[in-house]
């Protein structure tokens, strides 16, 4: 028999913990060399993940690929978790103008880059869950058109006007709240949820696992025609989680690896999405998988 043909894999990966080794070339491959595009923040890449199919492997933030599955995008999950993190701290408000909780929210305008990142989805499903906002009556500033082109923001969201700022417009009044992402970019600002860190791990104790940001996802052409390269990215990733020095940390760890080990938070973001109608139909966590990357890392313990 002869031996397998070693494939270049053009590839759009941030640069995280995890995958340092595996970008340094600590972690190599003679079946699946990855050819790597230069990235700066990953997500100012994700259009040209669904809008062009640019790249052969990508990581996809999680709502862009399932709007992207939903539009039929060429692209299969793979269960390799790269990005995540507890969401509570990511929304904030500006203190000068007054004290600011979630029950607030009905009525009042609140700032986030676009309606369909996932930090976005993340927020606004946790607040109607557990903090009862009925967040169709949240009037949604935006500043950026979704990733995926075919989809159409809801009426409860407004675009910016041309030239303004979200933190600008937060410390000027204009919104009352804005996600903001990791960090608050203002001394002004407070989290509108309090206790947000202590909050964020009980939802991940109650829910099995912290909120997913970004994956991988490989062209699905690709994962039909040549599943031992599929295969061997798998362990590539593995190799380089292990090289990194990062213990597995059971039900909270950040980073996780196979379908079982994502599936509960997986399926939390999909009704997440469908009842904000980020998604037309509820998808189940296997159909986001193919053959191939569904059988991946059967075994592994997270």
């Amino acid at each position: 028999m002869a031996p397998a043909s070693k494939v270049t894999l053009h590839t759009m990966l941030g640069n995280y913990p995890i995958v340092s080794p595996l970008k340094s070339g600590a972690v190599r491959s003679g079946l699946a060399e990855l050819d790597f595009v230069e990235v700066k923040v990953a997500n100012n890449l994700f259009k040209r993940v669904v809008r062009e199919a640019k790249y052969d492997l990508a990581e996809l933030a999680i709502v862009t690929y399932l709007q992207g599955k939903s539009f039929g995008k060429p692209y299969v999950l793979m269960p390799i978790v790269v990005v995540s993190r507890g969401q509570h701290h990511t929304i904030a408000y500006n203190a000068e103008r007054g004290t600011l909780q979630p029950s607030d929210l009905p009525g009042k305008r609140v700032g986030v880059r676009a309606y369909t990142v996932t930090t976005g989805a993340w927020v606004r499903g946790i607040l109607a869950s557990d903090y009862g906002v009925d967040i169709d009556k949240v009037e949604w500033i935006t500043f950026e058109d979704p990733h995926v082109a075919e989809f159409h923001d809801p009426d409860i969201v407004k675009r910016a006007p041309p030239g303004k700022e979200l933190l600008q417009m937060l410390l000027d009044g204009e919104i009352d709240a804005a996600i903001v992402g990791d960090k608050l970019p203002d001394a002004r600002l407070r989290h509108l949820i309090p206790d947000a860190d202590a909050a964020a791990k009980k939802w991940a104790e109650r829910h099995h696992g912290v909120p997913i940001n970004h994956m991988m996802v490989v062209r699905a052409e690709l994962s039909r025609s040549r599943p031992d390269v599929v295969q061997d990215v798998f362990r590539q990733f593995q190799e380089s989680k292990r090289a990194a020095g990062l213990p597995d940390a059971g039900t909270l760890d950040p980073y996780r690896f196979g379908v079982e080990a994502c599936r509960p938070i997986l399926e939390v973001i999909i009704d997440f999405c469908r009842r904000q109608d980020l998604i037309p139909r509820p998808l189940s966590v296997d159909e986001l998988f193919d053959d191939t990357t569904r059988a991946l890392g059967a075994g592994w313990c997270h």
